[in-house]
């Protein structure tokens, strides 16, 4: 295994292999629908390959906390990055996704916030990040109510 520069093995990027236990009947639980790693937006490197032709997601860190069904409807076939706009140091968000975008030829980048005012960075990065590729990407924007319902 190769270490990284900041010395965290845990940031190694990786795909995941999918398991087919995602509907266990007897116990009743779900898989996982997460299918790399890592997903926090800051240690995603815009080269990783599965990026390519991927179907992005760009998630605030606490809606799939918020939203119980936030794997099978929003992570399910899409690559995951997660980011919190009101903790994280946001100043190199909109190129890195934008980066993301232009270099992996992103087919769909879809946003899922909470609905709190702070969460709306997100949404505006997202949107900067697409106008800076260069790339006509469909954005689709979910607002998840902190009641964990979906507003839209």
């Amino acid at each position: 295994m190769k270490n990284l520069a900041c010395g965290c093995p845990g940031s190694q990027v990786r795909t995941v292999e999918k398991k087919d236990n995602n509907d266990n009947t007897q116990t009743g639980r779900i898989g996982s629908e997460l299918r790399q790693w890592p997903t926090q937006l800051h240690l995603v490197p815009p080269s990783a390959p599965y990026l390519q032709n991927a179907h992005l997601l760009i998630a605030a860190d606490c809606a799939p906390f918020a939203y119980a069904e936030f794997h099978r409807d929003f992570i399910k076939g899409k690559v995951l990055v997660n980011a919190c706009p009101k903790l994280d140091d946001t100043s190199p968000y909109v190129d890195k996704l934008a980066a993301m975008i232009s270099q992996n030829d992103i087919q769909s980048v879809t946003v899922t916030i909470m609905e709190v005012p702070c969460c709306g960075g997100l949404r505006m990065f997202a949107q900067q990040a697409i106008a800076q590729s260069g790339k006509d990407v469909p954005l689709e924007i979910v607002v998840i109510g902190v009641d964990g319902e979906r507003r839209n």
